[in-house]
Formats: C-alpha cells, structure tokens, sequence
C-alpha cells in the first residue's frame, strides 16, 4: 500500500512544512527557499556555492582556469626539442627535414655539392637540368604544412635554446590569465601571422625556420594585457626593444616572421581581453576564427602570384 508524502519543516523556515527538498543536498526547502535549477529545485546555500565555484574555475577572459598552467608549455618545448633532435640524428643543416619542414615561400634549388649555397631564380624545371640542382619545393608548391612545422623546426642549440627559455617565461603565466585553448590559439596564429609576413615581406627564395614568431606573438600579448589591466607597459616595452634590437643588429634573422608574429599576437589577445561580457567566448572565437580566415586569404593571394 503505498504511503502518503511526508511534509518537512523548511530548513530555513521551521514553522512552514513543505514536501520539496533541495536536489542537491537534500534539505527541505518552502516555495520562498525553493530555487529552479537545471533539474529540480535548489536551496540557496547550493545556487551560492555553485556559483561561487563556477567563477573561481572560470578565467578573466573566459577561459577556464588550467590546472597546470605550465602544461601546454611544456608539451610545446618538448615538441620543438623532438624534431630538434630528429633533426640532429639526420644530419644536422644538411637533414632533409630541415628543408621539408623549413618555410619556403616560392621553393629554390639547392646545390648538392655546397651545403647552403642555391642556385637563384632557378625554378623546378631549371633545377632538374643542373647537375648539382636539388629542388627543394615550398608552399607556392603545395607544401602548405610549411607554415606552421617551420615554426617547430631548429637547426643550432643556440636558437632552439633562446625561444625554448623565451617560451618558458612567458607561456604559463599567459596561459594562466587566458585559459589554456586561447593561449594555444594565440601562439599558433602567431606563428602562421609570422609565416605570413615572410610569404609576402621576405626573398621568395629564403628559407625560414624557428618559433621566434611565436614568441614575439606571446610578447606582443603580455603588452595587450599590461595595458588592458594598466599594468607595467613600460617594462614589456624595453624587453620588446631589446629583442628588436638583437632581431636587426644579428645576423640571418627574420625580421618579417617577428613582425608578423608580434601583430598576430597582440590582435587575437586584444580580440579575447575586449570582447563584451554578454556572449564573451562565441564572440572571442568568431574574431578568432576571423583572423585565420585573413592570414589565410593573405597566404593564398601570395600564393598564386608566386605560382
């Protein structure tokens, strides 16, 4: 025989009985207690609580807060060590990979012979008529993965090491204040506005590799967020100084992908850091997603004039 319901007195209201009880803990609660949540009802102490916990997983920016924000850092410097060291068991400036993975805006041909040396403005009919001639094609030849793997790729310790510390410094606390996917998104854009600036800026027939692209990007969105939060702008501004500095006083040092990787930077950080409260993250990925489209655009009119 089934049991009439049992009315509770309100655990807030003990003089009010009421047969509804709080999904989450349990505790009875009146209709003035009595919150609709996404199943059931929810007492107030529960709403509070889960609010509460909500915004303290939830970044500034939208993000979700990493659990270790050196994470992802460290998943990209152990990446770029791998292919360092592909690279170094296979033979070092004269690896394959070196050329397969480098950026090569229009392709050259290479001499056989003379490690570094290439034939200029020979083309890929011209080079297989030289005896010494080795083709090496680039993105104007469909090797589109070029403008990215490029920016995993290094030849000397001296500059993996360089951008391997850069990015240690500056990745998990970026990743810390943004969440993970976004800092991700910025450093990867970075390097393709970086491969961008070269495909139009650079000699077509240069070879471009290294992660400073994305590094510039990673400094160009510490200076968004100091001036976002009047932070110390003034320091970011001497440290960027110095790096352009040594960027035109060194010598084989792509001026291009550095710029390039700077404005990439600082434009997708100040799409994620200014977007409106209301709607934040479709309108951060939207303007993200708006400016892969751009470089793309850019990448593939360059493109066709180099075809």
């Amino acid at each position: 025989m089934t049991q009439p319901p049992v009315a509770y007195p309100c655990y807030r209201h003990p003089g009010t009985a009421t047969y509804i009880r709080c999904q989450h803990c349990g505790r009875p609660i009146c209709g003035e207690c009595m919150i609709s949540a996404a199943v059931g009802f929810q007492c107030p102490e529960c709403v509070t609580t889960g609010a509460r916990e909500t915004r303290q997983n939830d970044g500034p920016y939208g993000g979700r807060r990493s659990g270790n924000p050196a994470a992802t850092t460290i998943s990209l410097i152990a990446l770029n060590a791998l292919v360092w060291v592909g690279i170094l068991l296979t033979g070092g400036s004269s690896s394959r990979l070196v050329s397969q993975l480098s950026l090569l805006p229009a392709g050259l041909c290479a001499s056989a012979s003379q490690p570094g040396a290439i034939y200029p403005n020979a083309g890929a009919g011209a080079c297989a008529a030289i005896g010494d001639g080795i083709w090496q094609a680039g993105v104007a030849q469909g090797s589109y993965w070029q403008l990215l793997t490029s920016a995993f790729t290094h030849v000397e310790i001296w500059h993996i090491g360089f951008n391997m510390v850069a990015l240690w410094f500056l990745g998990p606390g970026l990743e810390q204040v943004l969440g993970r996917a976004r800092f991700l998104a910025i450093y990867l854009i970075s390097a393709l506005a970086g491969s961008a600036a070269v495909m139009w800026l650079a000699d077509p027939q240069s070879s471009t590799l290294g992660a400073s692209g994305a590094v510039f990007g990673m400094i160009g969105a510490l200076l968004v967020l100091a001036y976002k939060v009047h932070g110390d702008v003034r320091s970011v501004l001497i440290w960027l100084g110095i790096n352009v500095a040594f960027t035109f006083l060194g010598s084989g040092i792509s001026w291009q992908g550095h710029f390039g990787g700077l404005i990439g930077g600082a434009l997708v950080t100040a799409i994620v850091v200014y977007a409106p409260r209301k709607d934040r993250s479709r309108l951060q990925w939207l303007g993200i997603a708006g400016v892969v489209v751009l470089l793309a655009v850019l990448i593939g009119i360059r493109v066709l004039q180099l075809a």
